[in-house]
């Protein structure tokens, strides 16, 4: 299992976020190859934990990975101010963080949120991405998956134990991965929720990250946010991978995002819906031919 050095650094408004930083394993007889590290970020109520599996995979591919704590999330301080839980700042943060690091293109893998804040910084900063994988999310979604999704983010109190974590995370979840088995919620359980002083479990997010969604100001689509992903899609190499009993990205939606970019790159999921965890054989596979077309 690969290792990974925490990441401490500053938003240009002061906040101290989070992130992984999982160095790159060199290939075998190849020592010296350098390629474009792997920038990973995401879902709405999730963090860097999300991508524990698929970071050490991708850095055995010789590529640096960096996996992001969203402000609010995780280790990632808490905004004071809900309005700033939005993908223009998220994408900020994210170009504050390049900077700091010295990354200049990077590879980047969102899922849901995290595709979200890749075509937003598609639309300001181009120049940053030199391919996407976009998971399970576009600029054309599904008003049946907001709804669900809006039903418990940000909506779950203080928890009495593990168990009670992970029969919450099988309930929310259990619609898009039917076959998983109890210790999959467990580990889940154990990534979303920290131990607080007094016992009890709570989220490893802000509550008010969710405000949006449930107050109806993130709309099913915009037409900022189809410019941003045509923009993506059509001027960078791009993946799109979709679970296939998705209520967020529907077939209509996957279909409107194919024939918006011809180039596309797709695969989808069999057995899964919101978002792939990225680590299935199908997605495994497809993100490592992705990745072998990239430098």
């Amino acid at each position: 299992m690969s290792t990974f050095t925490p990441i401490s650094y500053t938003s240009g408004d002061g906040l101290v976020l989070y992130a992984r930083d999982y160095p790159a394993i060199a290939e075998a007889g190849q020592p010296g190859l350098a390629r474009l590290p792997v920038i990973c970020i995401h879902g709405l109520t999730r963090n860097s934990s999300d991508f524990d599996e698929l970071a050490p995979e991708l850095a055995r591919l010789g590529r640096r990975v960096i996996a992001l704590d969203v402000r609010g999330r995780g280790h990632s301080a808490r905004d004071p101010n809900p309005a700033n839980y939005t993908p223009a700042v998220y994408a900020t943060d994210v170009i504050k963080l390049m900077s700091d690091l010295g990354i200049a293109r990077a590879v980047f893998i969102g899922t849901s949120m995290g595709g979200l804040i890749t075509m937003t910084l598609a639309a300001r900063r181009l120049d940053l991405i030199a391919a996407a994988v976009i998971n399970d999310i576009g600029p054309v979604i599904s008003p049946r998956g907001l709804d669900r999704i809006a039903g418990y983010a940000g909506r779950v109190g203080a928890l009495a134990s593990w168990d009670e974590a992970s029969c919450y995370v099988r309930d929310i979840n259990a619609c898009a991965f039917p076959d998983n088995p109890d210790s999959e919620w467990d580990k889940w359980a154990r990534r979303a929720f920290e131990q607080r002083d007094d016992g009890l479990l709570s989220p490893r997010y802000d509550p008010n990250i969710a405000l949006a969604l449930q107050t109806g100001k993130l709309p099913p689509t915009s037409l900022a946010a189809r410019m941003a992903f045509r923009r993506l899609a059509r001027r960078r190499p791009t993946l799109l991978v979709r679970g296939a009993l998705s209520d967020l990205v529907e077939p209509e939606q996957a279909a409107w995002m194919r024939k918006a970019a011809p180039e596309l790159q797709y695969v989808e999921v069999p057995k899964v819906g919101h978002a792939p965890m990225l680590t299935e054989p199908q997605a495994l596979d497809a993100i490592r031919a992705f990745l072998a077309q990239v430098p």
